[in-house]
């Protein structure tokens, strides 16, 4: 099989995996968003950032390392059970240990949400590891499938906390534990991952191994923490609670376009390394990331297109701030889902180093940016500086990627997706209504320019099914 096709292949498997946990997001999105005070909304969405801060800490990154090595020893299950072994020996012990203190040292909240939020962050920790060996093992789609199983446990368990018991902020946070224990138990079954565990592999020089790769990209994990997430807790610790709950809705639509980098470049780094070492590879890497380009400003602008229409059908309750800072997101998004696809390279070349240090740099930004506005124009300056900080890490792995990997790319086509975003940003911003239907228009025709070439493909296959018919 060919690399494009392969790589169409495990898109379109963990696309269908991720795809549906985007779309129960958004449906639990208004229930949240209507049976939540702000206030609580607020807390909701810092403990699943404070999740998010510690998990680098936790694992090391070494389920990095897990996707990376098990890749060369698919075929070989001694090797592979080598390196799980050695996992399961950093990842399981050190998780406890921090979910122990998660609920000791926690502030704000009652005994029985600490111990909801340090079981909730055990089972991500475990669950997330588990879902990486599945991914290096080539199980994709017992990968794709343990999201669905995972957001779907999860949705039914807001609908019962909040609808049926209301249950409040500790009946969500138990049904995020209960749904990563659900997606565990079916990874732990799908990967049969008890016959990976062999206490006799257990060497200090495998786990030095793993961690030389992986450590370097602890920083990176938590820099792109910054770059995520810190905007929340300068807003909340600045301007309150409310405010961040404000920032926290605003996200969600533009948080569709990591759809691409939770499918496409999931995809991409298992494609990217294994056509490192080929003879074309610079080749294929430029056209991969003409047409990653090309897919990514046909999608930003169809979703700033619908972004008012969006907001209308899903976010409920006094949120109409948030609107404002949704078109400067989307455009940051675009840039964060590019940037990683520049990190599928990286990978592929074993460069967590570098890696390290560019999202190092943007997080420096990104802070720096939150701390000096966000008394000044309020949750704003959070917008402004997420899409700083992701132009910077962009642009600049665009120039640190020619010392190792050349690649030629269309400047041309660059110039005129930014020119048409930046136009449609405007309009959208205005909230005029024609000019909100002429957006719609355009959004549609400039993802079908874009994408010419991936619908004519689309629609030439699904003729072809028709015919055989």
């Amino acid at each position: 099989m060919s690399r494009e096709k392969e790589l169409v292949k495990s898109t379109a498997v963990i696309g269908l995996g991720k795809l549906l946990p985007k779309f129960v997001s958004l449906i639990t999105l208004p229930i949240l968003t209507a049976c939540f005070t702000k206030s609580q909304y607020g807390s909701y969405d810092l403990i699943t950032t404070l999740v998010a801060l510690l998990m680098p800490f936790a694992t090391l990154q070494i389920q990095a390392a897990a996707f990376r090595f098990l890749i060369e020893y698919r075929k070989d299950h001694e090797g592979a059970a080598e390196i799980v072994t050695n996992i399961a020996v950093v990842v399981i012990p050190i998780s406890f240990v921090v979910s122990v203190g998660v609920f000791i040292f926690m502030p704000g909240l009652d005994s029985m949400t600490r111990l909801a939020v340090a079981v909730y962050f055990f089972f991500d920790s475990t669950e997330s590891t588990l879902a990486q060996v599945a991914r290096g093992l080539g199980k994709i789609k017992a990968f794709a499938v343990s999201s669905i199983v995972l957001s779907v446990v999860n949705a039914v368990g807001i609908v019962v906390a909040l609808k049926l018991n209301n249950a409040g902020l500790l009946g969500v946070v138990w049904s995020m534990a209960i749904a990563n224990v659900a997606g565990f138990i079916y990874l732990s079954i799908q990967t049969k991952i008890w016959t990976l565990i062999n206490p006799a592999k257990i060497a200090g020089s495998v786990v030095k191994k793993l961690l030389s790769y992986s450590w370097p990209i602890v920083p990176n994990a938590l820099s792109n923490w910054i770059l995520k997430l810190s905007d929340r807790f300068v807003i909340t610790g600045l301007i309150g609670v409310e405010a961040n709950a404000v920032y926290a809705v605003a996200n969600k639509i533009p948080n569709l376009l990591s759809i691409a980098h939770t499918v496409i470049i999931m995809a991409w780094q298992e494609n990217a390394t294994i056509a490192v070492k080929d003879k074309d590879a610079s080749e294929y890497y430029t056209k991969m990331f003409d047409k990653m380009l090309r897919m990514m400003a046909g999608a930003t602008a169809l979703l700033i297109a619908f972004t008012p229409v969006l907001f209308i059908l899903f976010i409920k309750g006094d949120y109409d701030d948030a609107y404002v800072q949704m078109p400067i997101l989307v455009l940051a998004m675009f840039f964060f889902v590019m940037s990683a696809f520049q990190s599928g390279i990286y990978v592929a070349h074993k460069r967590t180093k570098s890696i390290g240090i560019t999202t190092v740099l943007a997080a420096i930004i990104n802070l720096v940016i939150d701390l000096i506005f966000v008394k000044l124009i309020g949750i704003t300056a959070g917008s402004i500086s997420t899409l700083a900080a992701y132009m910077f890490l962009y642009f600049y792995r665009m120039y640190d990627l020619k010392k190792f990997q050349p690649m030629k790319v269309n400047m041309r086509t660059q110039i005129y997706c930014f020119a048409i975003i930046v136009g449609m940003l405007i309009m959208c911003f205005l909230r005029v209504w024609y000019l909100d239907v002429i957006n719609m228009a355009l959004g549609i025709v400039v993802f079908c320019v874009m994408n010419k070439e991936l619908i004519q493909t689309v629609i030439g296959k699904i003729r072809k099914k028709f015919r055989r018919r």
